[in-house]
């Protein structure tokens, strides 16, 4: 069997009788998750803010999950239909704070990003990780972002912080629960092409005139270039959640593992500065700050 966008085989017994949580599962790359889980034959619980339409094999929860109450709405959904959590995907994440760097984002601001972006995994992990440990099994996989070393100050100063702070957090929660039974990794996406990134080319295309192609080179150039000429599919993502979260990956624990196409070069030191050049380059761009927070961000979910 294929899950949706991908060209590669899945196992439709690959994931059979596992239970799965998947944070952010109705757009993006948290859709393409719950696709990936579902080709495999997991039974899938996820959440939004207003519940989508139907799809076959997932349990939609309405909670927002950037609140503690969200959170626990979903935890309980999880373990009241499916009796326990086997595996546990943190893809939730966006941005909405402006541009205009660091005195621009407000107390307002960065609580909006540490609630959506690090809190909201905190919550759900201190709600579900006990009943993994409890068995003495399970799977975390965290979706931070490679802007945590790779920080675009003119917008997304507040995001990128607490993406890194996810981090940083899954290295001391792999360190306390992997004894216990439980794994826990991190997935660091660059640009993925998403529906929302889609959406920003057109507005790019609308505001500056030119095409498709042209807008979607001033990204590029934004993010210092991307080696293998194209930003990831959400389906590749997902492919990478689903094999950490699986049996194939019994020994990866702990770890780090970036999806970027190779944006984030060996040598950091040279990628920021080919980035600040790019910066220099677009600030003419009357939509650069909007386009780099909405592509680095919410184009990676």
């Amino acid at each position: 069997m294929t899950s949706a966008g991908m060209n590669i085989k899945v196992d439709p017994t690959e994931f059979a009788g596992k239970r799965v949580v998947v944070s952010g599962g109705t757009k993006g790359a948290g859709r393409a998750t719950v696709d990936r889980f579902l080709a495999g034959g997991a039974r899938v619980v996820t959440a939004a803010r207003e519940v989508p339409a139907p799809i076959d094999g997932v349990e939609f929860v309405k909670a927002d999950l950037t609140t503690a109450e969200g959170g626990e709405v979903l935890a309980q959904a999880a373990l009241d239909r499916m009796g326990g959590v086997d595996i546990l995907a943190h893809v939730l994440g966006g941005s909405s704070s402006p541009g205009g760097g660091f005195v621009a984002l407000t107390d307002a601001h960065w609580t909006a990003e540490l609630s959506l972006n690090l809190l909201a995994a905190v919550r759900l992990d201190r709600l579900l990780v006990p009943q993994m440990i409890e068995k003495g099994a399970g799977a975390v996989v965290h979706v931070t972002s490679i802007q945590s070393v790779l920080p675009l100050p003119e917008s997304t100063t507040a995001y990128a912080a607490a993406k890194a702070a996810l981090k940083t957090y899954s290295k001391s929660l792999s360190k306390e629960v992997g004894p216990k039974g439980v794994r826990v990794n991190v997935v660091s996406p660059g640009w993925i092409m998403t529906e929302s990134s889609v959406e920003l080319l057109k507005r790019l295309q609308a505001a500056n005139g030119g095409t498709i192609e042209e807008a979607r080179q001033v990204i590029l150039d934004g993010l210092g270039g991307i080696p293998i000429g194209r930003p990831a599919e959400p389906h590749e993502v997902a492919d990478l959640i689903a094999y950490l979260a699986s049996d194939r990956a019994a020994a990866i624990h702990g770890a780090e593992f970036v999806i970027d196409g190779g944006t984030v070069s060996t040598d950091l030191r040279a990628r920021l500065t080919v980035s600040r050049d790019a910066e220099r380059r677009c600030r003419s761009n009357r939509e650069w700050r909007r386009a780099l927070a909405r592509t680095c961000c919410r184009g990676c979910r």
